[in-house]
């Protein structure tokens, strides 16, 4: 018998994710949209590491405007980063027509837990999730 998990494991609509986009593709992409040279940019890269670093471990927070609030917090006994990503960046990140990756189980956008075991279900009716 399957569990409910399963059912929304599979059902669930997921991002088809490319490969993670590398430190030197970024530092590439701000040389095109900057005046800076890409030694420079990699010194600012790291510059705002060794910032977030130094912050966190006095445990104070750190804000940047239009990307979000880095905060320290503990985690299983070890220092930690809690990432909340600034209003507006999250705003248009969710605009959907500005969308241009894949979703996996599109049609099944807005759809309950329940809908997707119903779907489970009805695709493996030898393996059913009950209750």
């Amino acid at each position: 018998m399957a569990e409910k998990i399963d059912a929304i494991r599979a059902f669930s609509p997921k991002l088809k994710r490319l490969p993670t986009m590398q430190n030197d593709e970024v530092v590439e992409i701000l040389v095109q949209r900057t005046s800076l040279s890409e030694g420079e940019l990699h010194h600012v890269v790291y510059s705002l590491r060794d910032i977030l670093l130094m912050a966190h471990r006095a445990g104070q927070a750190v804000k940047l405007e239009g990307l979000g609030t880095f905060t320290p917090t503990i985690h299983d006994g070890r220092l930690d980063i809690n990432y909340r990503p600034d209003s507006e960046f999250r705003g248009q990140l969710n605009h959907l027509h500005r969308l241009h990756a894949k979703i996996v189980n599109k049609d099944n956008l807005g759809k309950s837990a329940d809908e997707l075991v119903a779907l489970w279900n009805q695709e493996h009716p030898d393996d059913p999730v009950e209750g």
